[in-house]
């Protein structure tokens, strides 16, 4: 039965989620996880994109440090959902804009909506790795945790220029104790940061194996696409 917050293949009313929905800042985009998927198990286009939409309230809660990360995922989520909304029956599915651009040989061109799911992908792998961080290591500070996560995901991805870019803003990360207590909310938000982080990597992992699968056929290694 589908939710009356949340219909796949419709751009949500946010305001109406934040109106129904309490506790942490987590819940909307938790409840919008149960709607990305399709009857037959396949990756719907707006209502994952529209799950990462929701996730952009939680970074605003880290103010400047992640301006430059909010930017670049707020870009590639306008790119991908353009091209929903030029054709939605043809791009329901989130996998079909790359199955497109693999078969007219645009996949690789920087403005590609394969370029943007890739980038998209690799960005909510590092907000998965950070709050998982935040949970498994209390006494870590936010800028331990946030480094941390990007060695381990974004880093290998860019080149000098960004990685000086990303110190320089953990700089201005919020103390850890006043960002938890703002995200948290009237919610438990150690088990909403768990079902976060064990619920949003499976459907990253997905997207991942899609396009290291498509790229193996189409010669494209796009997986494999790096920035400066």
């Amino acid at each position: 039965m589908q939710s009356s917050i949340i219909k796949p293949g419709l751009i949500l009313d946010f305001d109406a989620v934040k109106r129904k929905m309490e506790g942490t800042v987590f819940a909307p985009a938790l409840e919008g996880m149960k709607h990305v998927k399709s009857e037959e198990g396949e990756m719907l286009a707006m209502p994952f994109l529209d799950v990462c939409k929701l996730l952009l309230p939680v970074i605003d809660k880290f103010g400047a440090a992640m301006a430059l990360v909010k930017s670049d995922i707020g870009g590639n989520i306008t790119r991908l959902e353009n091209k929903y909304l030029s054709n939605p029956s043809e791009f329901h599915l989130l996998y079909s804009m790359v199955r497109v651009e693999i078969e007219a040989k645009t996949s690789k061109a920087s403005s590609s909506c394969t370029n943007g799911l890739l980038w998209l992908t690799r960005a909510m792998d590092f907000l998965v790795e950070l709050f998982r961080n935040l949970l498994e290591h209390p006494d870590w500070t936010m800028s331990q945790a946030c480094t941390d996560s990007y060695s381990k995901t974004l880093k290998k991805w860019h080149g000098w220029l960004a990685s000086s870019s990303f110190a320089l803003a953990m700089k201005l990360a919020p103390e850890r104790k006043k960002f938890m207590d703002v995200v948290g909310g009237t919610g438990d938000i150690d088990l909403d940061i768990e079902k976060f982080c064990t619920t949003f990597s499976p459907l990253l992992e997905e997207n991942h194996k899609f396009l290291v699968r498509y790229s193996v056929y189409a010669s494209v290694g796009m997986d494999d696409l790096k920035a400066s």
